[in-house]
C-alpha cells in the first residue's frame, strides 16, 4: 500500500500551493542525448530469433532491424520536434512535480473544458490528431502523465491512478481555473478517468472512456452471465494466460526491468512496439495503423526523457493502491471497438457502471484517438453535447 509519508504529503497537498505558475514550454532535445541514441544504435548487439518466425515469439527480428535502420539514418528528429511544438506546450507545477500539457481553447461559444488521458506505452502524441476535431466544441487539455514523456516522475512511492487523479483535478481546477470539466481516457487513462470521477463527481461534467477491462475475478463470476459476457469472460482468460505477462512485470518488478529498456534503444523499441502491433486494429501490419515516424516519435520522447521505468511503475502503485471503488457516478459513454483486445459487452460494462452511451464501432484498436481520430471526435461531441 502506499506509504503513509506519501499518502500524507498528497491528502494534505490542497492544490493551492503551486510555486511554479503555468510557463510556455518548447520541445527542445538536448544533441548530447540524440548523439548518445544513435551511437547506442549502431552499436546494437541483436538477438538471436528462429527462422521465418515472425512476431510468434514476440518482436520481429526482421522488423526490428528494419526500424533501428530507419530511426538511425532517415528519422529526422528535429522535423517531428517542430511539427510538436506547433501545439502550444505549457509546464506547471502541481503536489511538487513539473506536470506538461497541451492547451488548446476552442473556437465555439459553448465550449467545454475536455481532458484527454493517455495510456501505457503511448504518451500524449496519441492526442494529436483529434485535436483539430475537437477545437470547435472544446477547451482541450492534453497532458503527459507524471512519469511519461516530459511531466516529472515523482521521487517517492505511490504515484498511482488515484493520486494522478488528484493531480489532474488541480490542474483543471486550480490551475487553469475551469470549475467543471470532462474527462476522456483510455488504458491507464481510463483509470485516471473513474478516478476523477469518484472523486470529484461535483467537477466532472462526464467521463468518455475506451477501451477493454481484463480484470474479471474468476473465483466470484455472477451467476446470470449473458452469452456475450461468456465469450468476454473466455476471452479474458486467454488473455490473461497469453498476453499479460508486461503488465505482472510491471507490477511487480519494473526497476529490473528498466535497466535493460532504459540502456538499450534497440530493446525499448521493441518491447513498445510489439504492443502497438499486437493492441491496434492493424491486422498485423503496425504500418497499416502508425507510421514509422510516428512510432520513433513516441519511443524517441520515452528514451530522451528516460522515463520508460516511473511509466512502468505506474502498474506496480496502482496494484497497491487502486484507490476508490464504486460505480462511476457521473454521466458515463463508452466508445467499444470490436478490433480491441477483446470487446468489453455493455452487460459487463453495465455491471461496473450505469452507462449513459454505450456505442460500438467496427475498426480501430487500442489506441482509437491515433487510429480513427474522426470516430472518436464524433462519439465525444455526441456525448458531451448534450450534458450540461
Amino acid at each position: 500500500m502506499t506509504s503513509e509519508k506519501t499518502l500524507e504529503r498528497y491528502m494534505a497537498w490542497d492544490g493551492k500551493h503551486n510555486r511554479m505558475p503555468v510557463i510556455p514550454y518548447t520541445i527542445s532535445l538536448p544533441r548530447p542525448v540524440l548523439d548518445d541514441l544513435h551511437d547506442r544504435l549502431n552499436r546494437t548487439r541483436w538477438p538471436d530469433g528462429i527462422r521465418g518466425a515472425g512476431w510468434s515469439y514476440g518482436a520481429d527480428p526482421h522488423y526490428m532491424k528494419e526500424l533501428v535502420t530507419y530511426w538511425t539514418d532517415r528519422f529526422d528528429w528535429k522535423k517531428q520536434e517542430d511539427s510538436l511544438n506547433r501545439f502550444p506546450h505549457f509546464l506547471a507545477e502541481i503536489a511538487g512535480l513539473k506536470v506538461h500539457f497541451i492547451h488548446v481553447r476552442g473556437t465555439g461559444e459553448q465550449r467545454k473544458p475536455l481532458l484527454l488521458l493517455h495510456g501505457w506505452p503511448s504518451s500524449f502524441v496519441q492526442m494529436l490528431k483529434i485535436l483539430p476535431l475537437l477545437e470547435d466544441s472544446f477547451d482541450i487539455v492534453v497532458p503527459s502523465l507524471p512519469g511519461y514523456g516530459f511531466s516529472e516522475a515523482s521521487p517517492e512511492p505511490g504515484m498511482s491512478v488515484g493520486m494522478m487523479a488528484r493531480i489532474f483535478h488541480s490542474l483543471m481546477t486550480e490551475t487553469l481555473g475551469y470549475r467543471r470539466y470532462a474527462v476522456r481516457g483510455g488504458d491507464l487513462g481510463a483509470g485516471v478517468l473513474n478516478q476523477m470521477a469518484l472523486m470529484y463527481p461535483g467537477a466532472v461534467i462526464g467521463t468518455h472512456a475506451g477501451g477493454t477491462y481484463p480484470w474479471v475475478d474468476f473465483d466470484h463470476l455472477p451467476g446470470d452471465l449473458s452469452p456475450a459476457e461468456v465469450g468476454f469472460v473466455a476471452n479474458v482468460k486467454k488473455w490473461r494466460e497469453e498476453e499479460m505477462a508486461y503488465a505482472m512485470l510491471h507490477a511487480s518488478k519494473p526497476q529490473t526491468l528498466a535497466y535493460a529498456l532504459n540502456d538499450s534503444p534497440a530493446g525499448l523499441a521493441a518491447w513498445i512496439v510489439e504492443k502497438f502491433r499486437r493492441w491496434s486494429d492493424c491486422h498485423g501490419n503496425v504500418e497499416r495503423r502508425f507510421t514509422k515516424d510516428e512510432l520513433l516519435t513516441n519511443l524517441t520522447i520515452y528514451w530522451a526523457t528516460g522515463t520508460i521505468n516511473s511509466s512502468m511503475r505506474l502498474y506496480y502503485e496502482s496494484m497497491r493502491d487502486p484507490g476508490l471503488w464504486g460505480r462511476n457516478p457521473v454521466p458515463n459513454a463508452m466508445l467499444m471497438s470490436s478490433r480491441d483486445l477483446f470487446p468489453t459487452p455493455r452487460e459487463w460494462v453495465e455491471r461496473q457502471a450505469n452507462p449513459s452511451r454505450y456505442t460500438e464501432i467496427d475498426r480501430g484498436g487500442h489506441f482509437l484517438e491515433w487510429e480513427e481520430p474522426e470516430l472518436v471526435a464524433q462519439d465525444i461531441k455526441a456525448f458531451f453535447g448534450n450534458l450540461e
